[in-house]
């Protein structure tokens, strides 16, 4: 693992970085006569630039009267897997 110092908002920031991503940057920054830096600059950009898709929301129906069956205790997952199993709650 690789460690760099980058400053943000005028604070030294590190960031550990995967011990493969270091020389095929070089290579890659280096076919594009880039600086290191300037090519890592270049791919957040690009990265940032690019929309994050909008999450849906989704309603799911619901039957009956809501809520757990009588029995069924939502703070216990033994009472939750035996509901899921049928077989009755033992404590």
């Amino acid at each position: 693992m690789h460690s760099c110092c980058v400053k943000v908002d005028g604070m030294r920031t590190t960031l550990s970085i995967d011990d493969s991503l270091p020389g095929s940057a070089k290579s890659r920054a280096s076919e594009r006569h880039l600086s290191l830096g300037r090519y890592v600059e270049e791919v957040i950009r690009r990265d940032l630039a690019t929309a994050a898709p909008a999450l849906k929301h989704v309603s799911l129906p619901a039957s009956g009267s809501g809520g757990f069956r009588p029995g069924i205790n939502p703070g216990s997952n033994a009472s939750l897997f035996a509901a899921l199993d049928d077989r009755p709650h033992v404590e």
